[in-house]
């Protein structure tokens, strides 16, 4: 069985310790690195290419969020994990914005931690309701249609051009179109920014 490698950065050395153990604790999963701060950790995504990456947002020297950025620009099908006790909607929503595939609270069990991991691997994406809540009350959502809104639950849950246009029976010429207004709708420029408002402002449920 291929194990899904895993890089764990937290600034705290007994946090990162747990989790490590844990992962390491099952198996199809093992930790083959781990960093101290985003700058550290960045370095240690290039160099050893993790499957997923276990991320804090709240660290010193470089923070996860800027981690996250990098990591996600120079490997854009990276996977990053972020696990945090901000309760802060603008970070967490900036977490989501630098390409985070998900975001969950460190108070999470093992169980649904583990769970996380494994998805976020698997492609799919991760936002506890909590999280939801808190970056929902960041300020009031973009004005969208019904069918608009269909559509970007397709964009948020990854579907191509041709999937949605296979879905709603349109052409990919159309989709095109209807994303561009949609996009322009929510003041954003891309697939991944346009996520991460649809989860910010709780347009969509995943």
């Amino acid at each position: 069985m291929e194990k899904t490698k895993v890089l764990v950065v937290d600034d705290h050395a007994i946090v990162r310790m747990g989790i490590v153990a844990l992962l390491n604790a099952q198996p199809n999963l093992e930790v083959v690195g781990e960093a101290k701060n985003g700058e550290l950790g960045v370095k240690a995504a290039n160099k050893l290419r993790p499957d997923v990456v276990v991320m804090d947002i709240l660290m010193p020297v470089m923070d996860g969020v800027e981690a996250t950025r990098q990591i996600v620009a120079s490997r854009p099908g990276a996977k990053v994990l972020v696990l945090t006790t901000s309760t802060t909607a603008s970070e967490l929503a900036a977490a989501l914005e630098a390409g985070a595939t998900g975001v969950i609270p460190k108070t999470t069990g093992n169980a649904a931690l583990l769970a996380a991991v494994r998805s976020v691997a698997a492609g799919r994406r991760v936002v506890t309701s909590e999280i939801e809540e808190i970056i929902a009350s960041d300020e009031p959502a973009p004005n969208l249609t019904q069918h608009q809104l269909d559509m970007l639950a397709s964009i948020v849950r990854g579907l191509t051009n041709a999937d949605i246009a296979l879905q709603f029976g349109i052409s990919e010429n159309t989709v095109r179109k209807a994303t561009s207004t949609i996009f322009a709708k929510l003041g954003v420029a891309n697939r991944t920014e346009a996520t991460a408002m649809a989860l910010r402002k709780g347009l969509v449920k995943l």
